[in-house]
């Protein structure tokens, strides 16, 4: 199960964003009940919970943007739920971590895209393809995977996807993407050296 957490107490207040899915932030409607807002497409599908005094229900110290999802606070999450007998099923939270380093198996030209590769990757979770435009990837590479579920720098979250017919899990990302000082502004993915071990996380900047 993918679930996104954010915080920004100077830009929106002392509110955690749980998000479930994704709607059409034009068609949602909100029902609050004392501190929990849960925002609901108008099909009545749950899209998400916003926590609203966040820090008293959570060690919000270091908080800032995306946060980290650990067993402790799904379960914290669960009980602020249950209190206010809302009914949510929060089990099956994907806890590995989002940005890992992977390893190229295979790279090779997409039958109907030309600056498009389709790559088997090895990650932590085993192999998966992913489609990446880099004109650098190539076998044998190790890289930074964003996982489904991962939360860019930038903003932008990371969902499985189809590019010209083919399935992407992911994406192989560059310096840039990551947000690491003195990244190169030409386009190409991170090519890390041989000491990374694959499937451990990559410890990226915001």
């Amino acid at each position: 199960m993918q679930i996104n957490a954010f915080y920004n107490r100077q830009g929106i207040g002392d509110v955690l964003m749980v998000l479930l899915r994704e709607g059409d932030r034009h068609r949602q409607i909100v029902e609050r009940k004392d501190d929990v807002a849960i925002v609901k497409s108008t099909n009545g599908k749950v899209n998400g919970y916003n926590i609203f005094n966040a820090s008293n229900y959570f060690n919000v110290a270091d908080w800032h943007g995306p946060v980290e999802l650990t067993a402790e606070l799904i379960e914290t999450l669960g009980v602020i739920l249950r209190k206010q007998n809302i009914e949510a099923d929060l089990s099956g939270v994907d806890f590995t971590p989002k940005f890992v380093v992977g390893y190229v198996e295979s790279a090779e030209k997409h039958p109907d895209a030309d600056k498009l590769s389709i790559c088997q990757v090895e990650t932590d979770q085993g192999t998966v393809q992913i489609v990446c435009g880099a004109p650098n990837v190539a076998t044998g590479q190790k890289v930074v995977v964003a996982k489904p579920g991962a939360v860019m720098p930038s903003g932008l979250i990371i969902r499985p996807s189809k590019l010209r017919g083919e399935s992407s899990q992911g994406m192989i990302c560059s310096a840039r993407e990551l947000n690491l000082p003195d990244a190169p502004q030409e386009k190409g993915i991170l090519v890390l050296d041989d000491e990374y071990e694959v499937g451990k996380a990559f410890e990226i900047g915001r």
